[in-house]
């Protein structure tokens, strides 16, 4: 066991002890600096209220920002996002900024870019930022704005870019596909070219907060052209640019040469059991998911340790002790579940307020005969450590640690 491990008796389904198990090590804290954002995206999974001039909302406290890094190093820490909300719209974004230069700290940042001038782009990179996701949502300002909400906002972003660029980091752009923008994905790879950007990744509408009203306005794209969408982006339009495309469907949706391959781009799933979100209030949660589903919320960050939250919090327990062999339904049955872990607990829960539901997007797959067979167990699975990289030949996921259960694949 790591250093950076402790080890916790958990209760079985029977009520009984079971054997002591590892708590992971707490890598990553997903700050949701602010509770508010200056643009109004539609599809937006958070759903923030609008923040102007006029009408403020709270933010993070930079005292309680530097305190959580603080007792979060023993437990693990390597790296911190910083997103919202909108986190360059933080108006302690500076000393937010110091803070991470002090701790020597890496961090990320998701952003729609419009608040980012040459100014906080130099600081940005300065403090140790690596990686940074600006939203561009059309190839246009009438696609972008329709989807984001407020007039000028397109171009802004394309400035932020450009201010990131001439910085000295290469931005990736994050598109989130819709039936308003669908037509424009060639050209939005283009525009990313054209700026500057390293890799665009192209992210679907979650059936959470905002988003479920675009479901159910039929303004989302149904799951067949989804899918086939997938396989465009990633077997056809990939060779046609030096940039790297993400495609964000499930992972056993994936041809295995994306993931593993020399060109690949690994597996890009969540490590659900290697994060916590902190809102903007200063509250402990799963990730921004606790901005809708109170349950979800852990404490807070003015009175309660982080230390007791990561290691003792009942649903983090279970959450850690459960995957990925209680998933349930056509996650239960699939191949790759010890990589995607379920793809996203905290939408699964939003849906059927389980945490073992399975996925949305590959429950309407399965239903329109759509999942892929070869990701299927051919019979029950026996989940011991290592089972099925032993039947498939199929190696980890680079860059990705699960629990210590058997690692997904498909026959090679």
């Amino acid at each position: 066991m790591s250093s950076k491990e402790t080890s916790l008796a958990l209760p079985g389904n029977d009520g009984a002890e079971t054997a002591r198990k590892a708590v992971s090590p707490l890598q990553t804290v997903y700050f949701y600096l602010t509770e508010g954002c200056n643009l109004r995206c539609r599809h937006c999974w958070l759903e923030p209220p609008h923040q102007s001039g006029k009408k403020q909302f709270p933010s993070l406290d930079s005292d309680l920002f530097r305190s959580i890094i603080r007792q979060a190093r023993p437990l693990g820490l390597a790296s911190v996002k910083l997103t919202g909300g909108e986190p360059l719209m933080h108006p302690r974004i500076g000393e937010i900024l110091s803070i991470l230069r002090d701790e020597k700290l890496r961090f990320n940042v998701e952003t729609n870019g419009v608040l980012c001038t040459p100014e906080l782009a130099h600081e940005l990179v300065r403090s140790g930022m690596f990686h940074v996701s600006v939203s561009l949502d059309g190839a246009d300002a009438d696609t972008h704005e329709w989807v984001r909400g407020v007039k000028g906002c397109f171009e802004a972003a394309l400035q932020g870019v450009r201010n990131l660029v001439a910085a000295g980091i290469r931005p990736q752009v994050i598109m989130t596909l819709m039936r308003r923008n669908v037509g424009q994905i060639e050209q939005l790879v283009r525009l990313a070219e054209s700026l500057g950007c390293s890799s665009v990744k192209f992210n679907l509408v979650q059936p959470t907060a905002r988003g479920v009203k675009m479901h159910e306005a039929g303004e989302t794209l149904p799951v067949r052209e989804i899918v086939r969408l997938g396989e465009w982006v990633e077997n056809e339009l990939s060779t046609g640019t030096k940039l790297i495309l993400h495609y964000s469907h499930p992972v056993a949706f994936r041809p295995l040469g994306r993931i593993y391959g020399r060109e690949g781009s690994g597996c890009g799933v969540c490590n659900v059991h290697r994060i916590l979100g902190v809102l903007g209030n200063g509250s402990y949660a799963l990730c921004g998911i606790g901005e809708t589903v109170p349950e979800l919320v852990f404490g807070h960050a003015a009175h309660d340790s982080l230390a007791e939250v990561w290691n003792g919090n009942p649903v983090l327990r279970e959450i850690r002790e459960g995957l990925p062999n209680r998933l349930g339904g056509i996650c239960g049955n699939c191949l790759m579940k010890g990589i995607c872990l379920g793809s996203c607990i905290a939408q699964n829960y939003y849906k059927d307020r389980d945490l073992w539901a399975p996925y949305w997007y590959c429950e309407e797959a399965q239903r329109e005969g759509l999942f892929p067979e070869s990701r299927r167990h051919a019979r029950p699975a026996h989940n011991g450590p290592g089972s099925l990289r032993k039947r498939t030949g199929v190696r980890p996921c680079p860059g990705s640690e699960v629990l210590g259960a058997s690692q997904g694949g498909t026959p090679v």
